[in-house]
């Protein structure tokens, strides 16, 4: 189907895509998350209470605005709206962190990332933190490409380029 000649070129096609496809997946998997925690918010607060890493005064709000700030970062993502990368990597990171520590307090709990009767068990902290370990790779690459970006554009300082992929 595809010639040696036309090889190349498809593959160039399809890196030029790559980064949008990738904006595109993380930013349907947050905007889903978002959604779907906001659908039952005592549900998801139940399950943050389990990890027992913020005071139950709190619950409500993370419950909440844990869920807005994903789906924020979902659609800002997928619009490319300037902050929304670091917002999505910032939110991974705190994922990853809050999975960790339910993994070695040997929780048997949900993890939280979407529904209510995810991942219940160990194995499903550890499946949620490998899902989430490959988002963040996801998103290293994002701000990569941006860096590469960067400097194809003009001979930008250092501070620049940072500000630019940030």
């Amino acid at each position: 189907m595809f010639g040696y000649r036309s090889s190349p070129k498809f593959f160039l096609t399809l890196l030029s895509w790559l980064p949008f496809l990738i904006c595109l997946g993380l930013g349907l998997v947050f905007i889903y998350a978002g959604i779907v925690k906001l659908m039952d918010p005592k549900a998801f607060a139940r399950i943050i209470s389990h990890y027992d890493l913020i005071p139950s005064v709190f619950l409500p709000v993370a419950a909440i605005g844990l869920p807005v700030l994903e789906l924020l970062a979902g659609i800002g993502i997928i619009l490319a709206v300037r902050g929304s990368l670091t917002l999505t990597f910032s939110l991974l990171i705190l994922f990853v962190t809050v999975l960790w520590s339910g993994i070695l307090k040997n929780l048997d709990v949900d993890c939280g990332c979407f529904s209510a009767e995810d991942l219940k068990s160990q194995a499903g902290l550890w499946q949620a933190l490998y899902r989430d370990l490959v988002m963040i790779g996801a998103a290293v690459f994002l701000y990569l490409f941006r860096w590469f970006q960067s400097g194809r554009k003009t001979s930008l300082s250092l501070w620049a380029k940072i500000k630019m992929i940030i």
